[in-house]
């Protein structure tokens, strides 16, 4: 019985799918493609590899502090447990990121096959996906490495390439030794890759024994294995997350698993297999992406939410939280969030990551947070801000509360709309249901709670001198922030 272990990379920001995804709720965690986020998505492909000669264990999760929440949300919501998450404090990009899961995942002396992929791909044809992935276990199994390779449906300049030893038409199910790996090719060469037959996408998914890519590692990038080693060593552990040394994590070179390994294998005498895969991948890195998997209408147009168009081709549209009308209009993308309308040219949508940048300068929230904020109790959404006032609409999931906090600048008023809530206010503790109202002074000590089993909703409304989400002084916190 080969013992398999999922890795999940959830790392990235997606900036090229703002505004949907932003820094706070990046794209993995978004549901583009059907009713599962791209990161369910992942992990229930990858829990489902089992069969007679598979066992999968609980995935690992290699994700940011600030997404550890929508992680173990996200995987209960599917029916998935989680291994561990294991919280980087800073981005090292992925060679990093897999050596952490290669050495939690031999903490007890076993060497699993590690089935490594990133959070936020898609693919349309699961079946597909199961029977190449299962093909690339049976050989890691047996120590190599080995790599998924997309077969080319067009000459693509977005993505890295690898080239095998021969062509694979008419070989869909055939492992092959890669040659090489080439770097983003202009429009002539990848035009040439793809006539050539031997070139294939590089997906950014390696199946390996854990001991496999330590050895690695340990021969290419022997700097990366120790400092990796160093943070690991200096590790603390909060249940089911794990958080490596900061000071020693943030010392680590930041390299991907290619540059850091991979690259070196084919003229080193650890040699590569790759597995073609068919199966209808794509990872969603721009807008131009999702309008390319997502269903159209006869006009070409790919629309999701309320969506009104006369006369329009070849247009995405997706909106979140109105109408959305089109007439006469060809070959744009409009995405509609509560708080930010993007419009850009289809042929563009590489360049929406340079409005993100324009917000970043700006110190603009937009590049960051939605309105609708989710928070490890449930989430709040800012529906109206003034001058000295803002109102939120809050939702706090059944059995759990906010900290216990005072703010410098603000007094708030709460009217329970849905559920029952337990208020601590100053010295008093006491019970709130749907139409009734309190009122928590400037500096007073508060608490919002919901004991009950359906969720609590209220109105919050702010007022005071400064509104701001980083004037909050917790005192107790069942979350550790």
């Amino acid at each position: 019985m080969i013992q398999v272990t999922p890795v999940i990379l959830c790392g990235g920001s997606g900036t090229r799918l703002w505004p949907l995804s932003r820094a706070g709720f990046p794209k993995q965690f978004l549901c583009l493609i059907g009713n599962d986020s791209l990161f369910q998505q992942a992990a229930k492909r990858l829990t489902g590899l089992g069969n007679h000669a598979i066992q999968v264990a609980v995935p690992l999760i290699v994700t940011g502090e600030e997404h550890r929440f929508l992680v173990a949300e996200q995987l209960h919501e599917v029916g998935i447990s989680l291994g561990a998450a294991l919280l980087e404090p800073v981005g090292r990009n992925t060679a990093p990121a897999l050596t952490l899961a290669a050495l939690a995942a031999t903490e007890s002396g076993e060497d699993p096959v590690l089935v490594v992929t990133p959070a936020d791909q898609t693919v349309l044809n699961a079946d597909a996906f199961t029977v190449a992935m299962q093909q690339a276990v049976a050989g890691a199994a047996n120590g190599a490495i080995v790599i998924l390779g997309v077969t080319p449906d067009k000459p693509e300049t977005g993505y890295g390439y690898i080239q095998t030893a021969y062509s694979l038409r008419g070989k869909a199910e055939a492992i092959q030794v890669v040659n090489r790996f080439a770097e983003k090719p202009n429009a002539q060469t990848a035009q040439q890759y793809l006539s050539e037959g031997n070139y294939f996408w590089n997906a950014g998914i390696f199946v390996l024994r854990a001991s496999v890519w330590l050895k690695a590692l340990e021969q290419f990038r022997p700097d990366i294995l120790q400092a990796t080693q160093a943070a690991w060593d200096k590790r603390s552990a909060d249940n089911k997350f794990i958080r490596p040394g900061k000071a020693e994590f943030t010392a680590i070179p930041a390299e991907s698993v290619d540059y850091a390994v991979m690259e070196h294998c084919p003229s080193s005498a650890l040699p590569i297999h790759m597995v073609p895969l068919n199966a209808g991948w794509s990872d969603l890195g721009a807008w131009d992406a999702v309008w390319n998997v997502l269903p159209k209408d006869d006009k070409g147009n790919a629309h999701v939410g309320d969506v009104l168009s006369i006369d329009s081709r070849n247009t995405l549209v997706h909106a979140s939280s109105r109408l959305i009308s089109l007439v006469g209009v060809e070959n744009l993308i409009v995405v509609e969030t509560p708080d930010v309308v993007m419009v850009a040219d289809k042929s563009r949508s590489q360049d929406v990551k340079r409005i993100v940048t324009q917000l970043q300068q700006a110190q603009r929230e937009e590049h960051t947070l939605h309105r609708k904020v989710h928070r490890p109790w449930g989430w709040y959404d800012s529906i109206e801000e003034g001058g000295r006032f803002k109102v939120k609409r809050i939702q706090v999931k059944p059995g759990a509360s906010l900290s216990l906090q005072k703010h410098h600048h603000r007094a708030e008023h709460w009217v329970v709309v849905k559920g029952t809530a337990e208020i601590t206010n100053g010295e008093r503790v006491f019970n709130l249901t749907e139409n009734q109202s309190t009122y928590i002074p400037l500096g007073e000590v508060h608490r919002l709670a919901n004991p009950g089993v359906v969720p609590l909703e209220i109105i919050e409304v702010q007022s005071g001198g400064y509104l701001g989400e980083d004037d909050i002084v917790r005192y107790e916190d069942e979350y550790g922030r």
